[in-house]
């Protein structure tokens, strides 16, 4: 990977951890619905470690091109263009509006933290 640029390193990196994130934290509210939440909760771990191995890197890897806030909002923006698909995909909820009004905010959010 060290042939990309770093902010496409950082990047990309954080888009497949939150895949995972993303899997950890909701998909067991879909596939694990009956099951002991104990259960969930170690499956949930397990998925998790793979989120941490690729998003710690990632932070690493971007730090000192970014800022902590840049690193957090790129963080954020990634969290909410991984969980629309997720939710309206995987967990067959409805789109809404709402998500593009999320959208625009976090867009906000990455002018004031980008504007500097």
């Amino acid at each position: 990977m060290s042939a990309l640029p770093i902010p496409l390193q950082t990047v990309a990196l954080l888009v497949a951890s939150n895949v995972f994130m993303t899997f950890a934290w909701y998909a067991h509210l879909k596939d694990l619905s009956s099951r002991p939440w104990w259960l969930a909760a170690l499956l949930s771990w397990g998925i998790a470690l793979f989120e941490y191995l690729l998003q710690v890197p990632a932070n690493r890897i971007g730090y000192g091109t970014f800022t902590l806030p840049q690193l957090k909002i790129i963080q954020e923006v990634i969290t909410l263009a991984v969980f629309v698909p997720f939710a309206v995909l995987y967990m067959n909820q409805p789109i809404k509006l709402d998500y593009l009004w999320a959208a625009l905010c976090m867009l906000g959010a990455v002018y004031f933290i980008f504007r500097s």
